[in-house]
């Protein structure tokens, strides 16, 4: 029911009670009553008959009571009102009919009420309820006071003011949901939508079919579903969770997990459905990232596996001894795992060549030593080069410390790093100072990694010159080994 309607129903029943009040007070002498085919006249002053003509016109239930309660007189209306005959009502008497609505009506009826009073009371008849506005006032009799009582439903107005004060509970609810909530009527066409789910979209979706406003794709496994077709199924009584679609909107796509059920109305018929929508386009990205990561860690842990493998059978290869094997396995091992350490420590910023030289001779001088020289060597290098580049430098270290230059203590060592014509990074170590250098007898396995230790980034390698005078090695790293 509208306000306009409300306010008109509120009109009527007060110009109705007002017109009961004047004729039991004497105010009036007689009434006119118009209806379609004729307007008729009641006189009131001639007794009690014309009164009791008027009552009976009214579509208020009324009805008489004497000074114990016992019914004296029930217009038409009221049986209808009350849902039951009138015999019932002449039989059994009005509060006993009445149940547990009569107990409520007995505190109107109580002797020390001397003044008009209402009270509603609510029956229920068939599964449904009535809402009746119950006025009582007293009723002179011949021999005592007796009392006069109207019933007005007024079920349609407590039920407007329920539709009401649920529309507006929900158009709260729907102001501060935080997910994309839209609910449908029972054509399918988008009567409310949460900020979130306009914000979905380019336009209002308020007015449109939900596929209109919402153009979804479908995960392949759903077959040929449209939009449509889920909110046919909710209108039917059925529902759905979570189901997987994409969003398109514009220039942009968004992941949508969507889920609908049907609206029930009073008495449970569907009237309409809602439907949710859980944008996580960035879950899903996330969850795509962690599985590239997942990837990748994989493939990083047998390439590191297999890379152990290999420094344990070409170190058992040239060992002399297992006491030999276990030093010599150890210690390339602990440089390794110091290469790795400082990967791990440089996931967001670049490792430099640097920092890389600075860790491996760390063990056996200070990087700051006079007879440690570097240049040029604050240049960023690649995940994969570095883990490369710190297995040839723990090996040119290694034997700079037994062979070379840092076996005396006057021998020096030079690292420059410099960018060629080519493109690229080329890296110089040279030994000075140290006991007379020859080449060795045979390639061991530090050898075989100084001499391949990059040859597997194309156009990069080492090259190693044994100089009387100091272990020489030229580095040439890719542009694409380069952070």
């Amino acid at each position: 029911m509208s306000a306009p309607e409300l306010s008109e129903l509120r009109r009527r029943l007060a110009e109705a009670e007002d017109t009961l009040r004047a004729i039991r007070e004497g105010e009036v002498d007689a009434l006119v009553v118009r209806s379609v085919e004729r307007e008729q006249v009641f006189h009131l002053v001639g007794g009690d008959e014309t009164y009791r003509a008027f009552m009976e016109s009214m579509e208020l239930g009324a009805a008489a009571l004497d000074t114990e309660g016992r019914l004296l007189y029930v217009n038409a209306a009221l049986p209808g009102l009350l849902g039951v005959p009138a015999e019932t009502l002449e039989r059994q008497g009005l509060l006993e009919t009445l149940g547990v609505a009569g107990a409520a009506l007995r505190d109107l009826l109580a002797p020390e009420q001397s003044c008009r009073r209402s009270t509603e009371v609510t029956l229920s008849r068939d599964g449904k309820q009535r809402h009746l506005l119950v006025t009582a006032a007293p009723l002179p009799l011949p021999y005592g006071k007796g009392h006069a009582l109207t019933f007005t439903d007024i079920t349609q107005r407590l039920d407007a003011v329920a539709r009401e004060e649920s529309e507006r509970i929900g158009r709260a609810i729907m102001a501060s949901a935080i997910e994309a909530v839209a609910v449908c009527d029972a054509q399918g066409i988008v009567t409310h939508a949460s900020p979130a789910a306009t914000r979905m979209l380019d336009i209002s979706p308020l007015g449109l079919s939900f596929s209109e406003a919402f153009p979804l794709a479908f995960a392949p496994g759903a077959g040929a579903m449209e939009a449509g077709d889920l909110v046919a199924v909710a209108l039917r009584g059925g529902a759905a969770r979570a189901m997987e679609a994409t969003l398109r909107a514009g220039d942009r796509a968004r992941d949508i997990l969507l889920s609908v059920s049907p609206l029930r109305k009073a008495g449970g018929a569907v009237g309409g459905c809602i439907v949710t929508l859980v944008d996580v386009s960035e879950r899903r990205a996330l969850e795509k990232r962690q599985e590239l990561l997942m990837h990748e860690l994989d493939h990083r842990m047998k390439n590191m596996l297999a890379l152990v493998l290999s420094i344990s059978a070409r170190t058992l290869e040239g060992a002399t001894g297992l006491q030999d094997f276990a030093e010599r396995f150890t210690q390339r091992l602990s440089a390794l795992a110091a290469t790795q350490d400082l990967l791990a420590g440089k996931v967001l910023s670049g490792l430099s060549l640097r920092q890389l030289v600075s860790t491996e001779v760390a063990p056996y001088v200070s990087a700051l030593s006079a007879r440690i020289s570097m240049e040029g060597l604050e240049v960023e290098v690649s995940r994969d080069a570095a883990v490369a580049l710190g297995l040839v430098f723990h090996e040119l270290v290694t034997n700079a410390v037994k062979y070379g230059a840092l076996s005396n203590e006057s021998g020096r060592v030079s690292i420059r790093a410099q960018r060629p014509e080519g493109g690229g990074l080329e890296i110089l170590w040279e030994e000075a100072g140290g006991p007379p250098v020859s080449p060795p007898a045979r390639r061991g396995f530090g050898e075989t990694v100084i001499a391949r230790g990059l040859g597997k980034f194309a156009g990069g390698g080492t090259a190693v010159d044994y100089r009387p005078e100091g272990v020489t090695c030229r580095m040439l790293l890719t542009a694409e080994s380069l952070g």
